[in-house]
């Protein structure tokens, strides 16, 4: 086949400070803020004259991976471990990012690991002239839905941000909570149900409440038909989401606790959720995050997709893994919402009434504009 003995000859990372468009808060901190810029780490994979494409979203206020951290990363352990092996061999790349990284309690680094990964999907779709769908041999459909994030902080900027979302054109809403208390939480959740009284709707706390407050919650918005509450509680409290979906009215949705397949079944066995969360960046990569979903179907566990405030590249990768296991929930797909990608040439993702199309070129589908990045590219040459 063609690029069957082509090997990595290099690895580039890129900086580049992409246009925020809205604010952005989760129970964390500040994501984006309007008119400003959100950091991004691009990936360039390189063989025998072809090239792929891969992102990574630096996310100090959802993990600990920031900007530095994933260029030295990728610059110091990942890339020279891949340097002259073979492109086509993704599972081979992972084992060896598992050695230059070690894993320590679940996967080390995988926003990093997950740029190349996905740089690595896209090089080896494009030697082949098929889209990641086609390589996989599998894609169930070719549209995802997708959900409009609601984080304003009180009733009255959630429900303007509602009828924002309600404007251009998307039927389903995330609210994201975990930033006061649940009693106030509960107000900005009906604040959307009241504008957007038959969408779906779901709540997400990225980690902020303990389990009294989680059921609290829970308790208060049951009459409101919240599909879902998204990672209540530490990502490392098995014992306390096992309690938790045991108790609470609203099915329980795992997020940060699921790095690495591994995880998933250890929250299966111990009976600590009803939803798996699919997010390419947190669980490092495409073919990681293939096998993640794999497992959670076969284990009659539900998926929902999610991203980490993608530009186009991350964007195109989440679709394709969406669309190889057949997600109907909404995902939480939220870059469009609040970056610009300016690196993109030509259409890029094309997204209508909140419905995205799965991307059928080549690869990830979409095109860099190389010039482009290089032109925005911030980063210091000191940087290791």
């Amino acid at each position: 086949m063609p690029g069957s003995r082509m090997t990595v000859d290099s690895v580039e990372c890129f900086v580049l400070h992409l246009p925020a468009l809205r604010d952005f808060k989760i129970s964390g901190g500040t994501v984006t803020r309007a008119g400003g810029a959100h950091a991004r780490v691009l990936v360039r994979v390189s063989a025998d004259g072809l090239t792929g494409w891969g992102e990574a979203t630096p996310a100090p206020t959802w993990t600990y991976e920031t900007t530095e951290s994933i260029v030295s990363t990728i610059r110091g352990y990942l890339a020279p471990a891949l340097l002259g092996h073979p492109a086509w061999d993704l599972d081979g790349a992972v084992r060896l990012f598992g050695r230059a990284i070690s894993p320590g309690y679940t996967l080390g680094a995988p926003l990093a690991k997950a740029a190349v990964d996905v740089a690595l999907h896209d090089l080896v779709g494009r030697a082949l002239g098929v889209s990641i769908g086609e390589l996989w041999g599998q894609r169930r459909v070719d549209e995802i839905s997708l959900a409009w994030i609601v984080s304003g902080a009180d009733p009255e900027s959630a429900a303007r941000e509602t009828e924002e979302g309600l404007a251009a054109g998307y039927r389903a809403f995330k609210t994201k909570v975990g930033s006061s208390s649940p009693e106030h939480d509960a107000e900005r959740v009906a604040a959307v149900r009241a504008r957007a009284p038959d969408a779906p709707l779901w709540i997400d706390a990225n980690q902020a409440y303990t389990l009294d407050q989680a059921l609290r919650l829970a308790r208060r918005i049951e009459p409101l038909a919240v599909s879902l509450l998204e990672q209540p509680l530490r990502a490392n409290d098995p014992i306390g989401l096992s309690r938790l979906r045991d108790r609470s009215p609203i099915p329980i949705a795992l997020d940060e606790s699921l790095v690495h397949p591994s995880d998933l079944a250890t929250f299966i066995r111990l009976g600590a959720l009803d939803l798996a969360v699919a997010k390419v960046q947190r669980t490092g990569g495409l073919h990681l995050s293939r096998r993640l979903c794999s497992l959670a179907e076969d284990s009659g566990i539900g998926l929902v997709g999610s991203g980490l405030t993608d530009s186009a590249l991350g964007l195109a990768a989440s679709l394709h893994l969406f669309a190889a296991f057949g997600i109907t929930h909404p995902a939480d797909l939220n870059g469009p919402q609040f970056v610009r990608s300016p690196y993109v040439r030509g259409p890029g993702v094309v997204i209508s009434n909140g419905t995205a199309q799965v991307p059928s070129g080549p690869g990830l589908g979409v095109e860099v504009d190389e010039d482009a990045v290089r032109a925005l590219d911030v980063a210091r040459p000191a940087w290791p």
